[in-house]
């Protein structure tokens, strides 16, 4: 039976190195992301790979938009197998000292609204599957720990940082939720920049293909919940 992942948040850097890798070993790629260029541009990559892909423009950050992508995922490329969630944005509320508190709620938009209504819309079809998977991509920001937290507020990265904390939780508390039903939860979280991603200012260390191969593990082991890659 044919598999399609859907990767949320297409982009330089981690999601086309996914989409390349799940590609790779036979799935169908539907691409999400706001920016048409980039989309376009992920497919005309991944079909020279002789990879089946295709462009679904949506905001990550609105359930009505990502519901509606994926259900044009369905009538182009069959049921879900996999949900890649990798949709985020640093630049919200980075300084919560500064920043409208209101502006707050977009980065929880993006981090658990958007991936809640997701994998609420995409359940149907990972449970049918038998291997379904949510994958989600996140930051060591998210982590609970002094020193990292001292970090996000000199990078100005703090809305970023509580975002990736609730996702990091979401992560949890959906693997609980979803494994008696047959659908594994997995997700890596990256301690450092990426190569080739828009963060990267020629200083990155973390490649983004370790990062892709770290997803194929935990989808195919389907038993650690996640992965720290640095």
């Amino acid at each position: 039976m044919a598999k399609t992942i859907v990767v949320v948040g297409y982009g330089p850097g981690i999601s086309s190195a996914v989409a390349q890798k799940f590609g790779a070993e036979g799935f169908a790629v539907a691409l999400v992301a706001r920016n048409a260029q980039k989309l376009a541009d992920g497919v005309a990559a991944l079909t020279a790979k002789g990879i089946k892909a295709a462009a679904f423009p949506a905001d990550a950050s609105d359930p009505v938009s990502i519901r509606a992508a994926l259900g044009k995922v369905r009538a182009g490329l069959g049921p879900i197998t996999a949900l890649h969630w990798n949709a985020f944005d640093g630049a919200i509320a980075g300084d919560l000292m500064s920043s409208d508190a209101v502006m707050l709620r977009a980065t929880f938009d993006i981090a658990v609204v958007g991936l809640l209504a997701a994998v609420q819309d995409a359940l149907p079809d990972l449970e049918a599957a038998k291997d379904g998977a949510v994958l989600i991509t996140n930051g060591a920001f998210g982590e609970n720990n002094p020193q990292i937290d001292a970090m996000a507020v000199g990078m100005k990265v703090m809305g970023l940082a509580l975002a990736n904390a609730a996702k990091h939780k979401l992560a949890g508390m959906l693997s609980a939720a979803l494994k008696p039903k047959g659908v594994y939860v997995g997700e890596v979280m990256v301690a450092g920049l990426v190569k080739g991603s828009a963060s990267d200012n020629g200083g990155a260390t973390i490649s983004a293909d370790t990062i892709a191969e770290a997803f194929w593990n935990l989808y195919r082991a389907r038993d650690d919940i996640h992965a720290r890659v640095s």
